[in-house]
């Protein structure tokens, strides 16, 4: 039922985006008031306006439906996960630090082989 219903729906797409191209523009009007020959189309000369008009609004309205339908059928599909559930618990390992005799030091360094907090002098200025 689900794949017939994305088939559906992507025909309806399909036919959709090709209604909307077909139609033309609000500007297009301006044309046919100079003698752009529009009693010789396809749909007469009052033009494919309101044809148009009413067959995008059906498409666009299937389309919305089977949007909804498949919607549900996805939200039918799933289950929703548990918070508290005991089967989502993972353990969690903590490693254990070494102990401080083993960390190593860094040896001390006299203050009178350092300089102490004397400020050092670049000579020549």
């Amino acid at each position: 039922m689900q794949t017939i219903l994305v088939a559906v729906h992507l025909l309806l797409a399909i036919g959709l985006i090709g209604l909307v191209l077909i139609q033309h523009g609000k500007g297009a009007d301006a044309g046919a008031a100079f003698g752009s020959g529009a009693s010789s189309t396809v749909f007469g000369a009052q033009g494919s306006g309101s044809f148009l008009t009413r067959a995008t609004g059906v498409l666009a309205t299937l389309f919305f439906a089977t949007s909804l339908a498949l919607a549900y059928f996805a939200m039918q599909g799933t289950e929703q996960p548990s918070l508290m559930g005991a089967d989502t618990v993972t353990p969690v390992t903590q490693e254990i630090p070494a102990p401080i005799s083993e960390v190593p030091v860094t040896p001390e360094v006299p203050a009178e082989s350092a300089g102490g907090n004397e400020i050092p002098v670049v000579p020549g200025k």
